[in-house]
């Protein structure tokens, strides 16, 4: 049978094979079969958010907001040992998250003490500028709730957005020419540039989730030309790789 990768079969032990090589992704990779309840798909989809937001941002408190079992924001550490620590936020975390953390822990023992899991609301979780907050399918809302957070704090942002309600998630003017679910991801972008952000629009394999427009931003330095004014030409878009 083909090796799906967007499946949401979990990992375990028969899949160790696949992942024979000396790379980091392929040691996380079992890492993450031995703790045997991450569906395969997370594996993915943390590991192309975390390398792409790592080439973009460095350091920095990392936080998972709707986090999930949290594997994304420990594969930001482990791309970048300057970020100290991480901060793992859900509403309800699964109780193997704690099983998930143990065996990254045992594979790479500087994790221990620098991973913090927090059951609460998104929308309670502190922020602060020196933060890089992440979040990989956050639900509809959420992902708003996400950058709205981040945004607020002046924090360096990234998220994969998915589940788009076009009820309540704004769409603004483009829903007559546009798929609901882009042009919402476009408006997303738009009002983040427009509150001083400069934004990267990049995407990671479709092979992974149909749901792959990931979105990143990061204040601009203080005294350039803010992009309020500049309008959205200033939007930047990256090919995968």
């Amino acid at each position: 049978m083909p090796f799906a990768v967007s499946s949401k079969a979990r990992l375990t032990g028969h899949d160790l094979d696949r992942f024979a090589g000396p790379t980091l992704f392929d040691r996380i990779a079992r890492a993450v079969c031995g703790a045997g309840c991450l569906p395969r798909k997370e594996l993915y989809e943390a590991w192309e958010v975390a390398r792409r937001t790592r080439r973009r941002f460095r350091g920095g408190r990392v936080v998972d907001l709707a986090a999930g079992h949290g594997l994304l924001g420990q594969i930001m550490l482990l791309l970048d040992d300057t970020s100290a620590a991480a901060l793992i936020v859900d509403e309800s975390l699964p109780p193997s998250a704690q099983a998930l953390h143990q065996v990254l822990v045992a594979e790479w023992p500087r994790l221990a003490g620098r991973v913090q899991f927090v059951t609460m609301r998104v929308e309670t979780v502190e922020l602060g500028a020196e933060d890089v907050v992440v979040s990989s399918h956050a639900c509809g809302s959420l992902t708003d709730i996400v950058l709205d957070r981040a945004a607020a704090a002046g924090a360096r942002v990234a998220v994969l957005p998915c589940c788009h309600d076009l009820r309540q998630n704004d769409g603004g003017i483009l829903t007559g020419w546009l798929d609901g679910p882009l042009a919402i991801d476009i408006m997303r972008a738009v009002a983040l540039e427009q509150r001083g952000y400069r934004v990267w629009t990049q995407t990671i394999s479709a092979e992974i989730t149909p749901k792959n427009r990931l979105l990143l931003g990061e204040p601009n330095p203080i005294g350039t030309q803010g992009p309020a004014s500049a309008g959205p030409r200033h939007l930047r878009r990256e090919r995968a790789g």
